[in-house]
């Protein structure tokens, strides 16, 4: 089952008895299991029916014990195994025996949860098998770039928000694909709200609750890039280089070289159409629209000369061959020359 499939279910207080919750996707993983934690059982309920084993500190025989005990005055217990991962006979035949005979009969009163975090059992082991056919088995899978705008979108639009799409690019331009830094930063603006007289997150708003600057960070550098307004990126380098440590050099250089390279694969596309070029690109489709214009500006032998510059201002920024300086000086070099 997918995330979004569980969270549907539990909304609708259906519970099953056994959940084996993975992948390198954390933030899902934590949705399932704090709504279980918190929902599953009234207050009163949860002193004598909710137990919560952590995998270092435990081992099967002590998770099934457990499981198998039948809850005091209430029609149902919970036994939740937090960072799972590091259960260790979870990695032996042995404990993998045990939680497969378990899942085959399950205790129906009991809801014991695995929270199974950056990794994933392997598909041909006799446990994977077992769980996928007897229990609730979920992979919760790191998300792809192109996949955030309209995370953000969706979670906005379940709390009831619009969102602009400005503020949208900002979030995922200072945030990226970090699920739970996204959702502790939408839910920061989303209770200023109120107090802003809005329903919409504006690009303003993001830049006030979580301290993004609009005009100046990577994304609209790079924009400034892409559309040759010479002006703009340098005001936005020498504000770089006034806040270094609130926009380090590294990281603005490896945006810059993605965004090439991926201009170098628009050139050399076969299908131009939005669609063909979002797919081929695995951005949202209004990212597009930047990619062409950018293409008139830089022809593809430019294309192929800035990925060389960058590659060498990658090499100085962590110390290799520095004949440019300091990083402020590197950042103003760099940005003269992919842009003449």
């Amino acid at each position: 089952m997918t995330p979004q499939q569980v969270l549907s279910d539990l909304k609708k207080n259906q519970y099953a008895p056994l959940y084996f919750l993975q992948g390198d996707e954390p933030f899902y993983i934590d949705q399932i299991a704090q709504h279980i934690e918190e929902q599953a059982l009234t207050e009163a309920e949860k002193g004598f029916n909710q137990i919560i084993l952590y995998g270092k500190d435990t081992d099967m025989p002590t998770v099934l014990t457990n499981a198998k005990r039948f809850p005091m005055m209430a029609a149902r217990q919970v036994v939740l195994v937090k960072e799972a991962q590091e259960l260790a006979d979870l990695q032996q035949k042995a404990g993998q025996e045990m939680l497969s005979q378990y899942a085959q009969q399950p205790l129906p009163s009991t809801v014991l949860v695995f929270c199974y975090k950056y990794k994933t059992l392997n598909k041909n082991l006799g446990l994977y098998k077992k769980l996928n056919q007897f229990a609730v088995l979920v992979e919760s899978k790191k998300m792809y770039d192109n996949q955030v705008p309209d995370w953000i979108l969706q979670w906005s639009k379940q709390r009831g928000l619009s969102i602009e799409q400005q503020a949208v690019h900002m979030l995922m331009d200072h945030i990226g694909n970090n699920l739970e830094r996204l959702a502790n930063e939408l839910d920061k603006v989303a209770i200023n709200l109120d107090k802003e007289l809005t329903e919409s997150i504006t690009a303003e708003l993001v830049q006030k609750y979580v301290g993004i600057s609009k005009e100046y960070n990577a994304f609209e550098l790079q924009k400034s890039v892409a559309q040759g307004n010479f002006a703009k990126a340098f005001q936005i380098v020498y504000y770089f280089a006034a806040n270094p440590k609130a926009n380090p050099l590294i990281p603005t250089v490896a945006l810059l070289f993605t965004f090439f390279s991926k201009l170098l694969l628009v050139h050399q596309a076969s299908d131009k159409t939005e669609r063909g070029l979002a797919s081929l690109l695995k951005v949202h489709p209004f990212f597009v629209k930047e990619y062409r214009t950018a293409t008139v500006n830089y022809p593809l032998p430019r294309v192929i000369r800035n990925i060389g510059l960058l590659r060498q201002a990658d090499l100085h920024a962590k110390g290799i061959d520095n004949i440019s300086g300091t990083d402020e000086q590197i950042l103003k070099t760099l940005v003269y020359q992919l842009m003449h």
